[in-house]
């Protein structure tokens, strides 16, 4: 089988309808299947798939687990040569597997491809492409010191923005929003953490595919849109937030400390607490 397309929904019904529809009008002449994981969805995600695509393999869990678990739960049962981490929130508008399927094909140094990300009015979505978040990168993106200083590599490494949006580039992670993940690179790196409930854990895996000698790598050669945040991290936002920030924490912890003195780690550590304080108290006073 050529493809296996993971995805992991939580209340996100019409979103993933579309999703899978557009999936089947672009996928002519690609062997695949398709595995959804339902974390518990309260909405008619479970009837709308039973209905709709019975073609699908259903995998139910009875309570929101996060990404990274029903992500292992896909790809444990996922035969397909290529594996795909895909958002239930995107929509496909053009063939976006075949391009990735030849370009992995053809180098098999890569272990880990996206195409080109695009938001809802089509414009670039940044985040699709990252630096390792080290303290500089984390610091420029999120106290938005990037844009003081636009020529600094080092502030404004995390979105690497330097880079052409429509070139092949080789990047230090991709956004597990449409991750192709090739046999090879599963088989070396194995699953993704799950002390990671949801977020970070893309940038975990791109970091462990490259120890493992895997390239990771940009292909716009296809684009998608990613409509963002609604495949369940808006049905829980306060445990969203705590995960977000979390996950930057632990991701920190487990690869980058060890590069720096304890001071730097401090910093980095006092600003991401203070941002988490500080999101909190501000989504006290925002509507849903």
């Amino acid at each position: 089988m050529d493809l296996s397309i993971c995805i992991p929904t939580l209340n996100a019904s019409p979103y993933l309808k579309a999703c899978l529809e557009s999936v089947k009008a672009f996928t002519k002449g690609i062997s695949y299947e398709l595995i959804i994981v339902d974390n518990g969805s309260s909405d008619d995600t479970v009837a709308m798939l039973e209905r709709d695509f019975p073609e699908v393999i259903l995998i139910r869990n009875e309570t929101n687990t996060g990404f990274t678990r029903p992500m292992n739960q896909a790809l444990r049962v996922a035969q397909g040569n290529i594996l795909l981490s895909l958002n239930p929130d995107t929509l496909l508008q053009e063939d976006v597997f075949g391009p990735q399927l030849a370009y992995l094909q053809a180098h098999p140094e890569v272990g880990i491809s996206i195409p080109k990300v695009l938001n809802a009015d089509g414009s670039f979505q940044r985040q699709c492409r990252r630096g390792e978040a080290t303290p500089l990168e984390a610091l420029g993106y999120h106290l938005r010191l990037g844009k003081l200083f636009p020529k600094s590599k080092a502030l404004n490494g995390y979105l690497q923005s330097w880079l052409p949006e429509d070139e092949i580039a080789e990047v230090k992670a991709v956004s597990g929003s449409c991750m192709f993940i090739t046999r090879a690179c599963y088989e070396a790196v194995g699953e993704f953490d799950e002390k990671i409930f949801a977020y970070q854990e893309d940038s975990d895996y791109c970091f462990r595919a490259r120890e493992k000698g895997f390239k990771v790598m940009y292909v716009p050669s296809s684009k998608i849109i990613h409509f963002g945040g609604e495949g369940g991290s808006k049905e829980q936002r306060f445990k969203s937030i705590w995960n977000w920030h979390f996950s930057y924490f632990y991701y920190y912890q487990k690869h980058l400390a060890k590069r720096y003195f304890f001071l730097v780690n401090w910093l980095f550590y006092l600003v991401m607490g203070a941002k988490l304080v500080f999101t909190i108290i501000r989504n006290l006073f925002r509507p849903r």
